[in-house]
């Protein structure tokens, strides 16, 4: 018997995927990263070097003031590795339409000397912190990004606190990924277990935490097949798919650009090279209202997105 496909599932619910807006840019600056993380979708890691060069973010930068962009969202990788982040910071607060800077963060590497005066330079710069904390346990954390990581974000989380995030100052959202094959529990319940849980040990605030369900694709879906466990997990997702969500998937409103300057409908299309066939794809030669109205490119990775409560990189679709 043949399986159904996410266009299957779609056809049956009576909605197609379009975008009816450009609210938010999400910038890929890169892959390389201090982690090697089993879930990371785009395969980061410290042998990598791409890196997006100050040209295509000056195109990047033109198509969030040319298309009125409310917010952008700076991932990698580990986006403070690119050499001219600071650069797009500055520059990005220069544009008066724009509401809202996202870095999307692993936290470990804010540890590291080369990187101690940054979480400053965010503050000043009013960029919230969109950092990943798989878990508030330690074993789990350990189990996923290895040895000595759970100790540094807490560091970390600490001395953000102490310079205003999360309490005074920028927001500060955590990220729970599961550590497997399942998805999230309720984020609601989840998050009030890591304010306990790290209020009580460690004195640690925050302001939210987005569940985010794991996408097959990447070191992920390599490590799925390692173990058999790939097709159950795909069965899950499409047995848990909600019809309800397609109104609020996140492709709806935003676009994705990596760090080659190719337009994407999300950072996962990027990772599996579904390119806008816009204008070139290229983002130097794409406006934001060109966008408006067009189709979305769509796979069985999707089911990731409309399983259960929904997931989008803001966490739970139903929260």
């Amino acid at each position: 018997m043949e399986t159904a496909t996410f266009d299957n599932y779609m056809e049956k619910s009576g909605q197609v995927l379009t975008r009816d807006s450009v609210a938010c840019l999400q910038m890929n600056l890169g892959y390389a990263c201090n982690l090697s993380c089993s879930h990371c979708h785009v395969g980061a890691g410290p042998h990598r070097t791409e890196e997006m060069s100050q040209q295509v973010m000056e195109h990047c930068l033109r198509f969030v003031e040319q298309g009125a962009v409310n917010v952008v969202d700076l991932t990698g990788g580990a986006p403070e590795m690119n050499p001219h982040l600071r650069y797009l910071i500055k520059r990005l607060r220069m544009i008066g339409s724009l509401e809202k800077i996202l870095l999307r963060s692993n936290l470990s590497i804010l540890a590291e000397a080369d990187y101690a005066d940054l979480p400053s330079f965010l503050a000043e710069n009013n960029v919230e912190i969109v950092a990943s904390m798989p878990c508030y346990l330690k074993e789990n954390v350990t189990a996923q990004r290895g040895p000595g990581v759970y100790e540094a974000n807490i560091t970390v989380l600490q001395e953000l606190n102490r310079i205003g995030y999360g309490t005074t100052g920028p927001g500060l959202h955590l990220v729970y990924n599961p550590g497997g094959d399942f998805l999230p529990g309720p984020q609601p319940a989840l998050e009030a277990a890591y304010k306990e849980h790290l209020g009580e040990r460690f004195g640690i605030t925050f302001t939210s935490l987005y569940t985010i369900t794991n996408m097959p694709i990447g070191r992920f879906r390599s490590d799925l097949e390692r173990h058999g466990q790939l097709q159950p997990y795909l069965d899950l997702l499409a047995a848990s798919f909600n019809p309800d969500n397609l109104a609020r998937v996140m492709c709806r409103n935003m676009v994705s650009v990596d760090w080659q300057g190719q337009v994407y409908d999300c950072d996962f299309n990027h990772v599996l090279r579904l390119r806008l066939d816009v204008a070139d794809g290229y983002i130097g030669n794409v406006r934001a209202d060109d966008l408006i109205g067009t189709a979305i490119a769509s796979g069985e990775h999707c089911f990731a997105c409309t399983a259960g409560a929904g997931s989008s990189c803001q966490g739970s679709l139903s929260a």
